[in-house]
C-alpha cells in the first residue's frame, strides 16, 4: 500500500496538537493529525477542563453555605457526587467533540492510532483497522506527559489515586492525603476539602505551591489551614502500607518518621514525557529527564522534525503548548514567527482562593541582580471586591528600579486567573510603571487593585 503524503503530520491532538494542524491548515498546508486516545488530549479530556468543571460545583456548594451573609435562605445543603463527576465528563465530552467539528471543518485528516516514526519524514500508525504509512516533510510531536508515579507509592486506582482516578472517584475519600503541593495536588486537595473530606497536604520543598512567590504561597497557605486543611512542609512520603480500606503513610521530616491513616491518596508529584515507542532515539533525538530538548523554535535538530508542549519541556501549561503550536505550523509555512518568551507565560491554579502569575517572582528578580520597587495592594481594600463578599487576597508587582520594565506581578484571590492577562500583555507590549499608572482601570472592578498594586510600588497607592 502506498503511503499517503501530507506537508504536515502531527502527533498527538492535545493543545498544542489540534491548534498546530488547524493553523498550518489555515495557512493552506496538507495536514494529518493521529491520537491514540481522545481528540483534545489530556487537557480537554483528564486536565484543565474537566478539574475546572469539578471546582466549580465545589465553588457553587462553598457559596451555599454563605449564603446567610449575602441575606439568602438555603436549607438541607448537599452534593451527589457522581452527578458533579458527570457534569464535569459532560463537559469534557462536549468540548473534544468540537475538535472533532474543527479537524472537519479545516480539512485535516485524523487517524486514531499509535504513531511511530521509522526514519526522517516517515509516521506509521497502528490502528483498529491495521497499519497506515504516511509521509512529510514536517512532522509535529505532541504526545504531551503523563502523571510521574513514585517508586512505592505507585497509583491503584482503589486506595492510591492519580489525576484521572481522582477526576472520576468512585467514592467521597474521608480522610484524604495529597503528595505534593503544584497546581494538581492543591486543585483537588482544594475541591476534596471543600466537599468536606479531611484533607492532608505533603510537600518536600519548603512551602506549598514552591513555584510560586513566596508571599504569595504563604496567604495562600493560611487560606487554605483556615480552610480545615492540614499542611506539612519539608516532607516526604517514604512509604505507602496498603490494607483493607486503609493506607498507612510513612512521613518524614527533620524531626524523623512518624505514620498517619488515610482511606484515600492523591499522587501529584509531576509529570513525565510521551516520549516512550516513537523511535526518536534511533533518529537521533536528545532527551532529557523523559522531555525532548528544542530550541527556541521547537525544532528538535532532526531536520523537518519539532515537538512542542509537554513533551518539550516547561512550563507544561496547555496555552504554551497552543501557542508553540502555533508558531511551529507558522514556521513550516513558511512565515518568521517570534519564538515563546517564558517568562511572559502565566501559570494559573484554579484552587480557592485562586493563585496567578506571570514573570518573576521578587526573590528570582533580586536573584537576577535587578533593582527592584516592589508594590502591593490587599482585596480587603477593593470595593467591588467586598461587595462580592471575597475580601481575601493580594495582588503583588515587582518593577525594575531602573527602567520601570514589569519584572513580576503576582495574585492570590478571588478571579486573579481572569485578571493576570492584564500583566501579561502588558509584558508583551513592553509596557512601563508610566504607562500602567496613566491607566484607566473601570470602576467597581477587581481590576483596579491592579492599577493600585503598581502606583504602590512607587509609592502612590491611594486607597491604602
Amino acid at each position: 500500500m502506498a503511503a499517503k503524503s501530507f506537508d504536515m503530520v502531527v502527533i498527538g491532538a492535545g493543545p498544542g496538537g489540534y491548534v498546530a494542524a488547524i493553523r498550518g491548515a489555515q495557512l493552506g498546508l496538507n495536514v494529518a493529525i493521529v491520537e491514540r486516545e481522545h481528540l483534545g488530549g489530556i487537557c480537554l479530556n483528564w486536565g484543565c477542563i474537566p478539574t475546572k468543571a469539578l471546582l466549580r460545583s465545589a465553588e457553587v456548594f462553598h457559596l451555599m453555605h454563605r449564603a446567610k451573609e449575602f441575606g439568602l435562605k438555603a436549607d438541607n445543603i448537599g452534593y451527589d457526587l457522581d452527578a458533579v463527576v458527570a457534569r464535569s465528563r459532560g463537559v469534557a465530552k462536549q468540548l473534544s467533540g468540537g475538535i472533532g467539528h474543527l479537524m472537519k471543518k479545516n480539512k485535516i485528516t485524523v487517524f486514531m492510532g499509535a504513531a511511530t516514526i521509522p526514519a526522517k519524514g516517515k509516521v506509521t500508525v497502528k490502528t483498529d483497522k491495521g497499519t497506515e504509512e504516511l509521509e512529510a516533510k514536517n512532522i509535529v510531536l505532541a504526545t504531551g506527559a503523563r502523571a510521574r508515579e513514585l517508586p512505592g507509592l505507585e497509583a491503584d486506582g482503589d486506595l492510591v489515586w492519580t489525576y484521572k482516578h481522582a477526576l472520576q472517584p468512585k467514592r467521597m475519600p474521608k480522610k484524604l492525603l495529597v503528595i505534593g503541593s503544584g497546581a494538581i495536588g492543591i486543585e483537588f486537595a482544594s475541591f476534596y476539602n471543600t466537599l468536606g473530606a479531611d484533607t492532608t497536604v505533603v510537600e518536600v520543598m519548603d512551602r506549598v505551591l514552591p513555584v510560586e512567590d513566596a508571599e504569595i504561597a504563604g496567604f495562600a497557605k493560611k487560606q487554605f489551614v483556615k480552610q480545615g486543611m492540614k499542611i506539612l512542609e519539608k516532607t516526604t512520603v517514604t512509604k505507602l502500607d496498603r490494607g483493607n480500606g486503609k493506607v498507612v503513610a510513612h512521613l518524614q521530616d527533620a524531626k524523623g518518621t512518624t505514620t498517619q491513616e488515610f482511606d484515600t491518596v492523591i499522587s501529584a508529584v509531576g509529570i513525565i514525557g510521551n516520549v516512550e515507542g516513537l523511535g526518536l532515539e534511533a533518529l537521533g533525538v536528545k532527551i532529557d529527564r523523559t522531555h525532548v530538548v528544542t530550541d527556541e523554535f521547537c525544532r528538535t535538530g532532526v531536520e523537518g522534525l519539532f515537538a512542542i508542549g509537554d513533551i518539550a519541556g516547561a512550563p507544561w501549561l496547555a496555552h504554551k503548548a497552543s501557542h508553540e503550536g502555533v508558531m511551529v505550523a507558522e514556521l513550516i509555512g513558511g512565515g518568521h514567527p517570534h519564538p515563546i518568551k517564558p517568562n511572559s507565560i502565566a501559570g494559573c491554579t484554579y484552587c480557592h482562593p485562586q493563585i496567578a502569575s506571570v514573570g518573576l517572582t521578587e526573590q528570582k528578580a533580586k536573584d537576577a541582580g535587578y533593582t527592584i520597587k516592589v508594590g502591593r495592594f490587599p482585596f480587603i481594600g477593593n470595593g467591588k471586591a467586598i461587595a462580592l463578599g471575597e475580601a481575601e487576597g493580594l495582588i503583588k508587582t515587582v518593577f525594575d528600579a531602573k527602567t520601570g520594565e514589569l519584572l513580576g506581578a503576582h495574585m492570590v484571590g478571588a478571579e486573579v486567573t481572569e485578571l493576570i492577562q492584564g500583566y501579561v500583555v502588558g509584558r508583551s507590549l513592553e509596557t512601563t510603571e508610566e504607562d500602567l499608572m496613566n491607566t484607566v482601570f473601570p470602576h467597581p472592578t477587581l481590576s483596579e487593585m491592579m492599577h493600585e498594586a503598581v502606583l504602590d510600588a512607587y509609592g502612590r497607592a491611594l486607597h491604602m
